[in-house]
């Protein structure tokens, strides 16, 4: 029993890693890119500058000869070249753009015949990029029918206590719900605070891939009633080699699955089950009925946004570098959002286009009315800041945003506290529950 929970526990650990959330260990050789100005932000026309450093145990590496290139966001090059550092750095023009977007710099130098990067990517008045998707016109009928169709399903809650995660202040419990179709659930892992009364609740929603999950105990410990859910249709407590399998072999590029079909298409169901998550949390006697709000990253992020949209019960959502934003921005010459199914010409067809317009988050994003919190960065090539702010631009709702530019696709410990801190204050979460670090 033992040695099969220390493999989920490492399992867990290393998809947590893996995941969205998940920061980049330090290495011994590390390339800074760091562009002239602090914002990483030009105005159209205005030509951009890095510096260049390598360091080594945190001393500058002379002479040491580096490679360099310059690409629009997720695009081939337009420039590359080769340097030597002169007193461990030297400096690179990036040149500008004619349109609202951003320019990478990728910079490469071999130490002891091991291959570093770093980057840089510098934004063009973001502010102004505009999305490439097309809307529907019958979008939100689309989605209202399959709203009403969802609905009809039997909910079958199910809740098993799990002891061994439970707190002196929180029972945490593994759940399943009816979603979409006959026969198609999804599971969760419910944590409720025990004291007697009724709480805020937050859906979490979870990043891309095939894994178990733990539950937000420690963040339910100060009195909000939080449920993490997986996607898939499978428990979400089982042994960690199940869900290797499962992401290797029938669940390996589940997002491209039906993509053809926008009624079929994989992700209708899981937009919906998002939707029923909500059904059960107003399910609970615990639940206060009016403080509720979405939390996610990359696909979590995606979920977070059209989960707000669908549902109107949700008062606010934390959404970080959210996925699935103007996937089509590849056929126009500019990054799109992940998965990045269209980047690859031959999936260009007119069915996927078709279908990615129904299921894009820029869409959903038209009909945010709540507050948010948005954060991501400039190098992320996951999902791209193009793709990002196409979605985010769009969204007429008041906005919180906190950019931590040099980040790829993870997020900074002071990124987190700042989204919990926003989402409890939000919820009205009792201010003496705060006390410890988010």
């Amino acid at each position: 029993m033992i040695s099969k929970l220390r493999d989920v526990w490492l399992f867990v650990l290393l998809s947590l890693f893996m995941t969205a959330f998940g920061q980049p260990a330090e290495r011994m050789v590390n390339i800074k890119v760091v562009p002239n100005h602090d914002s990483w932000v030009y105005k159209i026309g205005e030509k951009a500058k890095v510096k260049i450093m390598v360091f080594v145990n945190g001393s500058l590496l002379d002479k040491t000869e580096i490679s360099y290139s310059i690409s629009p966001d997720m695009m081939p090059p337009i420039a590359e070249g080769k340097k030597i550092l002169k007193s461990g750095e030297t400096e690179l023009e990036l040149g500008t753009m004619k349109t609202s977007g951003f320019l990478r710099c990728k910079v490469q130098a071999e130490v002891e015949g091991r291959k570093y990067e770093g980057m840089a990517t510098v934004g063009f008045e973001p502010e102004k990029i505009t999305p490439t998707v097309n809307y529907p016109e019958d979008f939100w009928e689309f989605w209202e029918k399959a709203k009403m169709e969802a609905s009809k399903e039997p909910m079958n809650p199910k809740m098993t206590l799990m002891p061994e995660r439970c707190t002196s202040k929180v029972n945490v419990y593994h759940v399943s719900f009816g979603n979409y179709s006959y026969a198609s659930r999804i599971y969760g892992i419910l944590c409720i605070p025990k004291a007697q009364g009724r709480y805020p609740a937050v859906l979490k929603l979870p990043g891309a891939g095939v894994r178990a999950y733990l539950g937000e105990v420690e963040r339910a410990e100060k009195g909000v009633i939080i449920l993490e859910i997986g996607i898939h249709g499978i428990p979400v407590n089982m042994e960690g080699p199940v869900y290797t399998n499962l992401y290797m072999g029938a669940l390996r590029n589940y997002h491209s699955f039906n993509l053809d079909d926008r009624d079929r298409y994989y992700y209708k169901r899981v937009y919906m089950g998002c939707v029923r998550a909500i059904d059960f949390l107003y399910s609970l006697p615990e639940f206060d009925g009016e403080n509720l709000g979405t939390f996610g990253g990359s696909q979590g992020g995606a979920l977070s946004i059209i989960t707000a949209a669908l549902d109107n019960r949700v008062k606010g959502l934390v959404s970080y570098y959210p996925a699935l934003c103007d996937m089509v921005g590849y056929l126009h010459g500019r990054a799109g959002g992940w998965p990045h199914f269209l980047k690859d010409e031959k999936n260009r067809t007119s069915a996927r286009i078709y279908t990615a317009s129904y299921y894009d988050v820029v869409n959903f994003a038209r009909q945010i009315k709540v507050p948010g919190f948005y954060t991501f960065g400039y190098n992320d090539t996951t999902c791209p800041p193009t793709s990002v702010y196409s979605a985010y631009n769009i969204i007429k709702a008041p906005k919180t945003l906190v950019l931590a530019q040099n980040t790829g696709h993870y997020a900074y410990p002071e990124q987190t506290s700042k989204a919990w801190k926003w989402m409890m204050d939000l919820l009205k979460v009792n201010n003496a529950n705060q006390q410890l670090a988010f």
